[in-house]
């Protein structure tokens, strides 16, 4: 069975033979056209055949040529690309997975960089401050809101401060129930510096320092015929320290918060000031007004009018 095998199997150098007579037929296109046109053509192939390896100092048997011939003819040792089909798709895929990988990972990182972006710069901060205004609404404010008017019920004794007090917690409960947030703020900043006011306790003096007004009179534009006095006044809290005030002009409609102003009184008080004064360059009698706590006004101790000015 060994010596069947052997005469079955064709040589290696033979079949190398073959396939290189096959080779230096397909490089001469012309000369197969030409002699595969004739009635001999196979006869007449190998003959040429025979020629050219002979011109290049190689004896190739006849039956070489011969099967390289009928090589060509059957299209064998001729590399066939696969069929196009889904198979030969995922292989060229992957075959080239090197060069498409490097886009679709850089797209992938675009990709990622934007959605991070978009998420932390936008999405993110929106989160929170969905999450703040909902803390905000349902817990904080109706607390801050209940905690500011019963301190300012406890504190007053003031019946305009608790009626103010009763008004801007109800403001502010409104705005919680609209889902108005600023609203709901300012109505608990109000309700805050309505307490402090409240708290505050200071007096009302006449200013008495050398070079610095004690007075002042106007001409109102409205009546030329009179004039108006005001003593030049500060408010001085329990350490000495004086304490800046809104303070609204009656000539011009302005609320300013200012150090000193002008408090509008009648002209034997003015006068009474401006004769003190003159006596040794100082106001003796200097306290015109106490604020005490759970009050949003002084109690004045002299003779007060309406008005004040925060200029003179």
């Amino acid at each position: 069975m060994a010596e069947t095998a052997q005469k079955t199997e064709q040589p290696l150098d033979e079949l190398m033979m073959a396939m290189d007579v096959v080779d230096t037929l397909r490089h001469r296109d012309l000369l197969v056209e030409r002699e595969l046109a004739t009635d001999q053509r196979e006869d007449r192939l190998i003959g040429r055949l025979r020629e050219i390896y002979h011109n290049q100092g190689i004896e190739v048997p006849d039956h070489i040529l011969a099967q390289g011939v009928q090589a060509l003819a059957e299209d064998r040792f001729v590399y066939k690309p696969p069929s196009v089909g889904f198979s030969r798709t995922l292989a060229t895929i992957y075959v080239n997975r090197g060069t498409w990988g490097k886009w679709i990972a850089g797209a992938l990182i675009a990709v990622g960089l934007v959605s991070g972006g978009w998420y932390f710069g936008i999405e993110r901060p929106r989160q929170v401050e969905a999450a703040r205004v909902e803390q905000a609404l349902s817990v904080e404010l109706p607390k801050e809101i209940a905690a500011a008017k019963a301190a300012i019920l406890e504190e007053s004794k003031d019946e305009a401060a608790t009626k103010r007090a009763e008004a801007l917690a109800l403001s502010g409960s409104d705005a919680v129930e609209a889902g108005n947030v600023v609203a709901a703020e300012q109505a608990v900043g109000d309700l805050k510096s309505l307490l402090g006011e409240l708290r505050q306790t200071y007096k009302v003096q006449v200013v008495s320092r050398p070079g610095t007004a004690s007075g002042a009179s106007r001409i109102p534009d409205v009546n030329r015929q009179t004039r108006n006095y005001y003593v030049i006044v500060e408010a001085i809290d329990p350490d000495g320290k004086v304490i800046p005030l809104p303070i609204k002009s009656e000539e011009d409609g302005t609320v300013k918060t200012v150090s000193t102003w002008g408090l509008r009184v009648s002209p034997s008080v003015f006068n009474a000031v401006r004769r003190d004064k003159e006596a040794d360059g100082i106001v003796d009698d200097a306290i015109v007004g106490v604020k005490e706590r759970g009050y949003l006004k002084p109690k004045w101790l002299v003779d007060v009018e309406d008005g004040r000015i925060t200029k003179w």
